[in-house]
């Protein structure tokens, strides 16, 4: 039989005891699920604005008419989600801005690495299609958790701008998978 939460996870020295109490953030602010959404919403604002500056490459990059569509899409798509961040940053009375991403730094930087020991080779086209759709999984994984969270809060107009990018995420993962396996992947292979 497994112990109780609180003897799984005890409260560690200098922290608040038990469930219910507000804990104390490493600056010594108390600290709620508004802020944890304000902070991932200025993570996700960050790292759209990178992916803007991403997706061109890419598309200039990708061998496949298909996939050069896709990425142009997208981008059209990123701005646009862009776009409904900054309404979901009026919606909490906040400015938009940025605050730096390190996954999708590091996300961006293993396509580019792909971009470039693979170019002028036939896998070349899965490589990028691969960098882009973990690109895809960390947004998706993103959007799905500010939308519960804007549900949460009782932020309904900001869930459901999330939810619109949430969709064409989901979307434009599945339209990389179909291209994987109908052609890019094969052409390749």
């Amino acid at each position: 039989m497994d112990a109780p939460a609180d003897e799984q996870f005890p409260a560690r020295e200098g922290t608040a005891a038990r469930a219910g109490s507000r804990l104390q953030a490493a600056d010594g602010y108390s600290k709620n699920l508004s802020d944890l959404f304000y902070d991932t919403l200025r993570d996700v604002y960050f790292a759209e604005n990178q992916i803007v500056k991403a997706l061109p490459q890419m598309a200039e990059a990708a061998q496949s008419p298909e996939l050069r569509a896709a990425f142009e899409t997208h981008l059209q798509e990123t701005h646009g989600q862009i776009k409904r961040l900054e309404q979901v940053f009026q919606i909490i009375g906040k400015s938009a801005s940025g605050k730096t991403c390190e996954a999708t730094l590091g996300i961006l930087k293993e396509g580019k690495e792909v971009l470039e020991e693979y170019r002028g080779t036939a896998a070349l086209d899965p490589g990028i299609l691969s960098a882009a759709q973990a690109v895809e999984h960390y947004e998706i994984s993103r959007y799905g958790t500010l939308k519960a969270w804007a549900t949460q809060l009782g932020m309904q107009d900001a869930a459901d701008l999330l939810a619109q990018t949430l969709a064409e995420e989901e979307k434009t993962d599945q339209l990389l998978s179909k291209l994987a396996l109908s052609s890019v992947n094969v052409k390749a292979a």
